[in-house]
């Protein structure tokens, strides 16, 4: 009795740790893979995304835009920013390239006159933060 109880212990463990270590290695691949997207990101566009982030908080982007994991960010006037990074088309007609989308960031009543996307006095410097922001967001 005693040893099947102790067999049962070492086995619920050994299962405990196996899902453990399972779980680690989820967390690090998806970790990984956010990091990598990040590093590219801004190699393509030469900004700091993660001042992007903290910038597309400080202009209010999510008053008008949803974006998973941004906690401000649940707005229903402009399209969802989910996947931005991996989209053809940005502002209904530019192709989505590092300088479209700063320049649509930047003065999007020049890009599209009439669009309902304000112009939010965005500086060149942090239009190119929040691009390169905006170009992590691959899903």
């Amino acid at each position: 009795m005693l040893r099947s109880l102790s067999t049962k212990i070492v086995f619920a463990i050994v299962a405990a740790a196996v899902i453990v270590v399972a779980i680690a290695a989820v967390a690090w691949k998806s970790y990984d893979d956010r990091e990598r997207m990040r590093v590219h990101a801004e190699a393509v566009t030469g900004g700091d995304s993660w001042r992007g982030e903290a910038l597309f908080i400080q202009y209010g982007c999510g008053s008008c835009h949803a974006l998973r994991d941004v906690r401000t960010a649940t707005g229903d006037v402009g399209p969802p920013l989910d996947g931005i990074a991996t989209r053809m088309i940005i502002a209904g007609h530019l192709a989505n390239n590092p300088p479209n989308l700063e320049h649509w960031i930047q003065d999007p009543q020049h890009v599209s006159p009439g669009t309902a996307m304000p112009d939010l006095g965005v500086i060149t410097g942090d239009a190119r933060d929040i691009t390169a922001f905006h170009y992590t967001r691959a899903k």
